[in-house]
């Protein structure tokens, strides 16, 4: 009788034996705070194929959070946008959690922590977000803050592992806004960079790479534009309506610069314009009396029901004359 040949399966991807695999770069994410902005990040990264971790305060902050996201999937089941199938694929893919442990594993951790009343997020209660998740990290793990006037050097300041953490700023004005800012600190790698500039590109975003500078580009401009718009407004030279309409005929934006602010939130544009003005000392940034007018008063926009103009949700029905 012939002796028998035994030959490796390995080679015909046939083994018996599973042998190690490298895990996939970004394999699961996380997300510290679900707000607006972090349900956008949640939504974003399970929608893309990616397994996210999001941690709240509550369970029934958590609640909430969950039957927002389903929410906003099941608009776009109704608009065909997509299947039950796909829906129930992606809220799979979602883990909500109370504890920094459940974070063991990710490759990339987004803080968002939540926004207060006045429109301002605790650089405290941020830096120790970040210490917390560096507890429980591997060293190689990406650490992320999502903010437009956070200087992401000063949260890495206290770390061990400096050189992993950055800030993004995802747009939130509309759903097609897709481009991310991706800001590289004192002491970001550029290993790291390359690997958020990846991410980006998983989650169909345009990376753009921002030196650190407060308002990044995306606020920086928007601040001169609602400030002159405004000033143009106070003057008596237009209406409101004809204003936005200008923007949004002419120069072809989505909305105009009115309605663009009641979706960011007056009080966070208010926020933001007297960091960059106490930082820039530009005058251009100094929020205009028409802003803190509304600042003061608790009309904020889409959020609150009434800012430039009047809500029913998220529909804008009229001009709030209140202002003038």
């Amino acid at each position: 009788m012939s002796e028998l040949i035994i030959e490796p399966l390995e080679q015909y991807g046939l083994s018996l034996t599973a042998k190690p695999t490298k895990r996939s770069l970004f394999s699961k994410i996380g997300v510290v705070g679900c707000g607006k902005e972090g349900r956008n990040i949640v939504n974003l990264t399970a929608t893309s194929g990616l397994d996210v971790v999001f941690m709240e305060e509550s369970e029934e902050r958590i609640e909430y959070v969950l039957n927002q996201l389903s929410n906003n999937l099941e608009n776009k089941v109704e608009n065909w946008g997509l299947t039950q199938a796909e829906k129930r694929g992606i809220m799979n893919r979602i883990t909500p959690t109370l504890s920094y442990d459940d974070f063991k594993g990710c490759d990339f951790v987004i803080e968002c922590s939540r926004f207060s009343e006045t429109g301002r997020r605790s650089t405290q209660l941020r830096k120790s977000i970040f210490k917390k998740l560096e507890d429980v990290l591997e060293p190689d793990a990406i650490i992320g803050t999502n903010g437009s006037t956070v200087i992401i050097s000063e949260l890495a300041a206290d770390l061990e592992h400096k050189e992993r953490c950055v800030s993004l700023y995802f747009p939130v004005s509309h759903a097609g806004a897709n481009v991310l800012e991706i800001v590289s600190g004192m002491y970001t790698s550029e290993e790291v960079y390359n690997r958020v500039v990846l991410f980006a590109k998983l989650i169909n975003y345009i990376p753009h790479k921002i030196y650190e500078s407060n308002g990044n580009v995306s606020l920086r401009v928007m601040t001169s534009m609602l400030n002159e718009a405004c000033q143009i407004l106070m003057e008596g030279v237009a209406s409101l309506e004809d204003i936005d309409r200008t923007f949004t005929v002419i120069y072809a934006q989505r909305f105009g610069v009115f309605r663009l602010a009641d979706i960011i939130g007056i009080e966070r544009m208010v926020a933001l314009m007297e960091a960059m003005f106490n930082d820039y000392g530009d005058k251009k940034y100094k929020p205009n009396p028409l802003l803190w007018k509304l600042y003061r008063t608790n009309q904020l926009g889409v959020r609150t029901g009434k800012g430039f103009y009047l809500y029913d949700g998220e529909k804008p029905i009229g001009i709030n004359t209140a202002i003038f």
